[in-house]
């Protein structure tokens, strides 16, 4: 079996407190800290069994993960296993990064958000930079808030030319077709983020290939629809992968909507789904045949997820 796990445990602490997110503000105590470290060990011996798969993993937690040295070890773990992959996490990039030099720079990937506020300008490139020169496979974000759009283009002027900046429409914010094209002149996959995406009956990977697991196991299709499909851990969720539509009106996040078989990002991403890193540098305007895909619904009446933290604030 070839299947894609987003792992999300109780952990939801984090060292940011960006004002746009709404996770960012809470502190777990000692000991949410210690059942969130014991979840995730679970579930990477349980990820370490499990040799007869092909797995990939991504771990997108509430709260920032790579402060703590249970992620750290996880990660460096998981990416020296033969039949893991990919394994990359959400990140602030906000701690320590020379642990990277110890996991294997072929199947470790970042998925990194820079906040501006949060952290000086300098000590987040130096970072960014330091990872691609070990080579290490990483994308860089933005929220796309007017505030933000310098902050964004200073770091598409300095980040190396191969590192993929995307930027996240922010949650409840309408783009007119002129500031739209301020963010696509930095992102040119920014249409796909811009306007939610209808897929209600459309067809989905996830709850065939891609699942969603949280601390005490439990697996439901993704994070964003909540049936439960069965738990990890003995099992049970096996049966209930099928092929099955999107019971969703629409889909706003991009831990979601690029599993969409709608859409044509597994094809844009090719090799770096997991990471959010294009196939082929994402500079160039994307073809009209691309974006017909994409269906405009107003995002600010969407009532779904939180994309400016799911996707951003980790």
């Amino acid at each position: 079996m070839d299947l894609t796990l987003l792992y999300r445990g109780p952990l939801s602490s984090c060292d940011y407190d960006c004002p746009y997110c709404p996770f960012a503000k809470r502190r777990d105590s000692t000991g949410q800290l210690r059942a969130d470290r014991a979840a995730l060990r679970r579930f990477t011996d349980w990820a370490h069994a499990q040799t007869d798969d092909r797995l990939s993993v991504l771990f997108t937690p509430w709260g920032e993960g790579l402060v703590r040295s249970w992620y750290r070890k996880a990660l460096i773990e998981l990416s020296h296993r033969p039949h893991i992959d990919r394994v990359a996490i959400q990140t602030n990039l906000s701690g320590r990064i020379d642990w990277t030099a110890d996991a294997d720079p072929d199947t470790l990937a970042l998925w990194c958000t820079y906040h501006p506020g949060q952290t000086p300008y300098r000590r987040f490139l130096d970072k960014a930079e330091r990872l691609a020169e070990t080579g290490i496979r990483f994308s860089v974000g933005i929220v796309g808030l007017p505030e933000h759009l310098d902050h964004a283009r200073r770091l598409r002027a300095d980040l190396p030319d191969h590192v993929y900046l995307w930027v996240n429409a922010a949650e409840g914010h309408t783009y007119t077709d002129d500031h739209a094209a301020r963010w696509t002149a930095i992102d040119a996959l920014f249409p796909f983020s811009r306007h939610p995406h209808r897929s209600a009956g459309a067809a989905c990977r996830t709850g065939s290939s891609v699942i969603s697991v949280d601390g005490d196991g439990e697996v439901r299709r993704c994070h964003f629809v909540r049936t439960p499909l069965g738990n990890l851990y003995d099992g049970s969720y096996r049966a209930a992968l099928t092929p099955r539509p999107c019971p969703l009106a629409v889909c706003d996040c991009h831990i979601g909507y690029v599993h969409l078989e709608t859409l044509p990002l597994y094809d844009v991403f090719a090799g770096g789904v997991l990471e959010r890193i294009p196939a082929v540098p994402a500079v160039q305007p994307i073809s009209s045949v691309v974006l017909t895909r994409v269906t405009p619904v107003d995002r600010s009446s969407t009532g779904q997820c939180a994309s400016t933290a799911c996707c951003s604030s980790a």
